[in-house]
């Protein structure tokens, strides 16, 4: 995050650096009217992370549907999905230097359109290579949209003097349930092309008004630009990037393991722990909703506790929930277990893309993103992979590992 716990500033785990206490002062001093506006451009941009979660889960709860229509095997559908991977992670370098060029909100507003404008599509295909090609443009939108947003946050979380990214990346926790709620809801009334429809058409309008209302909103101050591009810095840029790299690298480890329990959380409690189908989808629906109660808590936690606390208790939590998640036998303890990876897991990912921005801007979000995106993509295969030499249970555990080291990645980063 941009500003290191400058609400207590005595607090020897998060001393603030001069930047942050004159990004303090400056809010400190912002009339009631500046603050209120501040606070319109937040619950805006909120609203463009709901509908990202939103429009990312209608995508996914109707793949089955989608697969059918156009004939996949597992192999070609796996190689089509690819194509959601590809696109993200070739438009996040570009959209970083367009969001230093023009300005992270025109961008946030233009990448969410394309996002809700590629959605509907994929119904719309009847082939694979077809399905693929749509896929490439709706992941283009999807990172785009990601770089874009967390960028336009690590400017308002600056201006606002409070370390509430977790707020935001509560918003699309929020927009995954409701997406992936109300897709499931409405499966058997609505076909696969009239739900993307609707959810396009949703997220348009979202785009449309919450876009006015952020592009209206005082201009914020470029953040973290001079520690990765100072020309007389060499000594400060090297650290400024050393620094996105680390907190990129914890986004890396954060995202494996959300990616791996968001594949294989129902897959384990049905073949290990023996659950009921309903328990196993309860399973997951668990887990989903302690990361959103967390996430929705993580700016009072990060005052209260600081942020490197946080991160800390965070990872350590995240693994201890899920050794007990994955080896415990009977199904309450299990349950239990990804309630606690949830809630650990909850801020690790918002707080080190914020820190990273802060750092590097547009770029260290780019970067971090990037790296993040990656871990999601890996966690599910690696566990796979490890499931099929091993057990499933014991490669779950290579998620407690990756948490430890979100965990521990802040103490280095600290020093930087």
């Amino acid at each position: 995050m941009p500003l290191r716990n400058k609400i207590r500033p005595h607090a020897p785990a998060d001393r603030p650096s001069p930047q942050s206490r004159s990004i303090a002062a400056r809010s400190r001093t912002l009339p009631t009217s500046a603050l209120s506006s501040w606070g319109g451009a937040r619950l805006a941009l909120t609203a463009f992370f709901a509908v990202d979660g939103l429009l990312f889960a209608a995508w996914v709860v109707r793949i089955p549907d989608i697969r059918n229509q156009v004939s996949a095997s597992h192999g070609a559908l796996g190689l089509a999905l690819l194509c959601v991977s590809a696109g993200a992670v070739a438009t996040m370098p570009a959209v970083s230097r367009l969001c230093l060029r023009y300005g992270s909100r025109p961008i946030t507003v233009a990448s969410l359109a394309l996002l809700a404008v590629a959605v509907p599509l994929p119904a719309h295909t009847h082939s694979v290579p077809a399905l693929g090609g749509v896929l490439l443009l709706f992941g283009a939108g999807y990172g785009g949209a990601n770089v874009a947003m967390n960028s336009a946050a690590v400017e308002i979380v600056s201006e606002l003097g409070r370390p509430v990214m977790p707020s935001f990346h509560a918003g699309y926790s929020l927009g995954g349930l409701l997406g992936a709620g109300a897709g499931g809801l409405l499966a058997g009334t609505l076909t696969a092309a009239q739900w993307l429809a609707t959810a396009g058409l949703l997220g348009l309008a979202v785009t449309a008004l919450a876009g006015a209302a952020l592009l209206r909103s005082p201009a914020a101050r470029p953040v973290g630009t001079a520690s990765t591009a100072a020309p007389s810095g060499g000594t400060a840029a090297g650290a400024g990037r050393l620094l996105v790299l680390l907190l990129g690298l914890t986004a890396f480890c954060t995202a494996y393991g959300e990616g791996a329990v968001a594949d294989w959380t129902t897959v384990h409690l049905t073949d290990d722990v023996h659950a009921g189908a309903q328990v196993a989808a309860a399973g997951y629906v668990a887990y989903a909703l302690a990361m959103t109660t967390g996430r929705i808590g993580g700016t009072w936690l990060s005052v209260r506790l600081g942020q490197h606390r946080v991160m800390l208790l965070g990872g350590f939590t995240a693994a201890a929930g899920m050794l007990l998640a994955a080896l415990a036998p009977p199904v309450p303890l299990a349950l239990a277990g990804f309630v606690l990876v949830g809630l650990g897991l909850a801020n690790l990912f918002p707080l080190a893309i914020a820190r990273a921005g802060a750092a590097g801007g547009p770029r260290g979000v780019a970067l971090a993103s990037t790296l993040g995106y990656g871990g999601m993509l890996i966690g599910p295969p690696v566990i796979g992979f490890l499931a099929d030499a091993t057990s499933l249970p014991l490669a779950l555990t290579t998620v407690a590992v990756a948490a430890v080291v979100a965990a521990l990645l802040p103490l280095a980063v600290r020093r930087h």
